[in-house]
């Protein structure tokens, strides 16, 4: 068949129109004697201005000296998160990187983007499928006491048990999940009960910004953040639509582009805000730009994985659950070999032959994170979701083509059904939207569990989700070609991992 393939894995763009990392050395603080090594006492600042992160070996007293070199260097430092070791910095120095990576105390360095920085334009970077009038009021119909409007609509739900969820618990006001995306817009009527302000902000350019609504998406950005926002907890209120958790919290921690590109320092932005404001989970439906996957062996890719491994392992030491999207390109990333064609998506991609072992998706294959593969309504592995034994932990929906997994009725949509900017409705697919229904799970289980710990959550996320046996052969368009093997017991496999979240089983003592 001829997978339909997405740029991002934040939403399947369809004809509708809709991995470990190695364990970073922290030393503690003042074990390093740390000094600049040699750099030019003049350097050239005529390159094109790019941003980096430079990660540090030690503590504050290393971090001291790095900031120092950098400046040497022709580096200024745009932020410095020393509670981890990583400093956001912005040089017009073509040999920057090189030179910086040549300190002492400087456990690695690399340019975040290949492209010069600019002032971005705004594009509408993603399509989904509105709700129809039409849609809507047969939907309002058919729905019974018990349920919001559009719920009828939303055959996700019942997939996961959460409709039997919410019989006993809607989860706690007291959880919050951070939406770590394009932006959500709080003053959705189905979002604005539930929405966290505090623990809400844009990350965009690496720095935290809390003026008030700069966490939602600008005029003509993207609508994804706010979708994905209105899986995990649109408030049940009668109206709308129904999260899977929809008594918990969530916030906006915007760290996207106007142009819609996710970058290093935006998203370590956005885990270090999470596990400092009170944030309990997040949900990451997104890789970190440019590169699909960045490889160890290259000096710029490996500063990017390391940054933003330290920024995931210090929100879970925070009390953090990182879920994220397991991606869009029907890939087995289990597999010996890849082909990436995609990369650096800013530029000029090329094709490499990468080693999913040495080269990793950031950052769903970090160690510690959630991944989560897409089902669609017939429960099967959705045809563009990426897979992989010892890779997805977790299944959930996200969604496929109508025509190839068919809901049944009173749902009319292959798709997901969730909140738009605005206060519209609308659908969309992807490995995106199968992440938050993860997350929403994790969050109620940290509602009936408020003591658990990241592990706990994560150990009792993969222990109550529902086996799911391999689907061999797996024909999904029906064409009589087999499109991808799935490898594994029932209770651990490539496709659906420990198997499909149960959010009834997280509500239950």
């Amino acid at each position: 068949m001829a997978h339909l393939r997405s740029r991002r894995r934040r939403a399947l763009v369809m004809p509708v129109g809709l991995a470990l990392i190695a364990s970073l050395g922290f030393l503690p603080a003042g074990s390093a004697s740390a000094a600049p090594a040699d750099v030019p006492a003049a350097v050239s600042a005529d390159g094109p201005k790019l941003s980096y992160v430079v990660n540090t070996k030690g503590g504050h007293s290393t971090a001291k000296s790095v900031k120092k070199a950098i400046a040497e260097a022709g580096g200024t430092v745009v932020i410095a998160y020393d509670q981890i070791g990583v400093i956001v910095v912005h040089s017009q120095n073509p040999d920057f990187g090189k030179t910086i990576r040549k300190v002492r105390g400087v456990a690695s360095a690399g340019a975040t983007r290949t492209k010069p920085m600019a002032a971005q334009t705004t594009t509408d970077i993603e399509a989904e499928q509105p709700l129809s009038a039409a849609e809507a009021k047969a939907a309002t119909a058919k729905a019974s006491d018990d349920q919001d409007a559009l719920e009828p609509l939303q055959w996700d739900l019942p997939a996961i048990k959460a409709d039997q969820a919410h019989k006993k618990s809607l989860g706690s006001s007291k959880v919050t999940v951070g939406v770590i995306d394009t932006g959500v817009d709080d003053t959705h009527p189905d979002l604005a009960p539930n929405f966290d302000r505090r623990a809400s902000v844009s990350c965009v350019g690496g720095t935290p910004d809390t003026a008030d609504g700069a966490w939602r998406p600008g005029p003509g950005e993207s609508d994804h953040g706010t979708h994905v926002a209105g899986t995990i907890a649109a408030a049940k209120n009668g109206t709308g639509v129904t999260g899977v958790a929809p008594g918990v919290k969530v916030s906006g921690i915007k760290v996207s582009q106007p142009d819609g590109f996710f970058y290093t320092e935006a998203v370590v932005c956005g885990f270090v805000w999470a596990a400092e404001h009170g944030v309990d989970v997040t949900n990451n439906s997104y890789y970190t730009d440019p590169w699909l996957f960045n490889c160890e062996d290259d000096p710029d890719q490996k500063a990017l994985a390391d940054a933003v491994t330290r920024a995931t392992r210090y929100a879970e030491g925070k009390g953090v659950v990182n879920v994220a999207a397991a991606g869009n390109s029907d890939l087995d990333l289990a597999a010996d070999e890849l082909t990436d064609d995609s990369s650096p998506n800013d530029t000029t991609p090329g094709e490499r032959v990468i080693d999913p072992d040495e080269c990793l998706d950031i950052p769903s294959q970090v160690s510690g994170v959630v991944t989560v593969s897409a089902t669609g309504a017939k429960n099967l592995k959705a045809s563009y979701s990426n897979y992989g034994l010892g890779v997805v932990d977790v299944a959930a929906p996200g969604g496929d083509l109508t025509a190839y997994q068919t809901p049944e009725a009173p749902a009319v949509n292959g798709l997901i059904l969730s909140t738009l900017p605005g206060g519209r409705f609308g659908y969309k697919g992807g490995t995106s939207m199968a992440s938050p229904h993860a997350a929403g799970v994790a969050a109620l289980i940290k509602s009936t569990h408020p003591y658990a710990s990241p592990w706990l959550v994560k150990t009792l996320l993969n222990v109550q989700a529902d086996a799911t046996s391999c689907t061999n052969p797996y024909d999904i368009d029906g064409d009589g070609t087999v499109d991808a093997v799935c490898e594994g017991s029932k209770h651990k496999n490539g496709f659906y991992g420990a198997g499909t979240v149960d959010a009834l089983d997280a509500v239950r003592r």
